[in-house]
């Protein structure tokens, strides 16, 4: 558990997904958000619906310089190469430093070397997946796997024979996250895609970070088409529920789901599509594997134990 008696460390950091920030706020620490004016994307501080606690304040971008920090937290590339020579000091840069890898390698799936390659710089990972994939090279790793938070009573309930499906701008981003996929599974399988610009894919559109749980909770299943990614949260979040999750045997989501206990995952998208149509026929069926998905998100990705990951991390880092 979290050393209560320790000093509270100063985190600087940046707003690049926001459900993921508000996990890791959770942490016993202060966390200190850059912005800049109109609150760019990566620079969005608090802003939002998410209800970040008084432990989480913003930064102006141009004040950074002048404030005292124990640990600088970097979770995106354009932070990494840009604002650690141009935002931060000399005396800044020379602080302990984090960098959050929240996906796998995008151009090469196992040869890319990460931009970090720093013996004194830890690059924390968020699925065991990614670090496998990625080329770390002498750069010091470790996982934290996820840990959310699901509105208190949300529970699933399954009785829309529908499937939910949540991903942002599927069209845009093509087949790495299953636009095809998911094309061929809605024209045998009735389903729902909620997402931004969801609308361009035929889906409902974007639902509030606060309201997706209790939205989703009404669908018979969680349909995840994504061929490459990490492991959504919403995932994550909807297995929290009690939902049952259908989708691709590939990355991390082939560690979570287990056929027959807490979903059906398989590379063959014929046996996805069946797993579907026998959900929406067997409601007991789906409930006892929502129940299954709910019992490994308790024991995998509860939110005190990430939170006591992330405490153990950032004062290792600091010792």
């Amino acid at each position: 558990m979290p050393t209560t008696n320790s000093r509270r460390l100063r985190v600087l950091t940046w707003h690049i997904h926001g459900n993921y920030l508000y996990y890791l706020s959770q942490a016993p620490h202060e966390f200190y958000l850059v912005t800049r004016p109109g609150y760019p994307p990566g620079y969005a501080g608090t802003g939002g619906a998410l209800p970040f606690g008084a432990n989480v304040h913003e930064v102006p971008a141009c004040e950074v310089p002048s404030q005292a920090f124990d640990v600088v937290l970097f979770q995106h590339k354009r932070q990494w190469d840009d604002d650690r020579f141009t935002l931060l000091t000399d005396a800044q840069r020379r602080l302990p430093r984090v960098y959050i890898e929240h996906d796998p390698p995008q151009d090469n799936p196992f040869e890319q070397c990460h931009w970090v390659q720093e013996r004194d710089t830890l690059l924390v990972h968020v699925t065991h997946f990614n670090r496998l994939m990625w080329n770390s090279g002498d750069t010091p790793t470790r996982v934290i796997e996820h840990g959310v938070i699901v509105p208190d009573g949300v529970r699933y309930v399954g009785e829309l024979e529908r499937g939910i499906a949540v991903i942002n701008h599927l069209r845009q981003r093509g087949r790495r996250l299953g636009n095809d996929i998911y094309a061929q599974a809605a024209r045998h399988v009735p389903l729902d895609l909620v997402g931004m610009d969801a609308e361009s894919a035929g889906g409902i559109g974007e639902i509030g970070n606060l309201a997706l749980a209790e939205f989703a909770a009404r669908y018979r299943f969680f349909f995840n088409p994504i061929r490459w990614t990490s492991l959504g949260l919403a995932i994550v979040e909807a297995m929290t529920i009690g939902m049952p999750i259908v989708g691709l045997a590939t990355t991390e989501l082939s560690t979570v789901i287990r056929n027959s206990e807490s979903g059906y995952i398989h590379t063959d998208t014929q046996a996805l599509i069946d797993a579907m149509q026998h959900l929406l026929r067997d409601p007991a069926e789906a409930r006892r594997l929502g129940a299954g998905a709910r019992r490994t998100a308790l024991e995998r990705f509860h939110i005190a134990r990430f939170a006591n990951d992330w405490d153990e991390t950032l004062r290792y880092v600091c010792s």
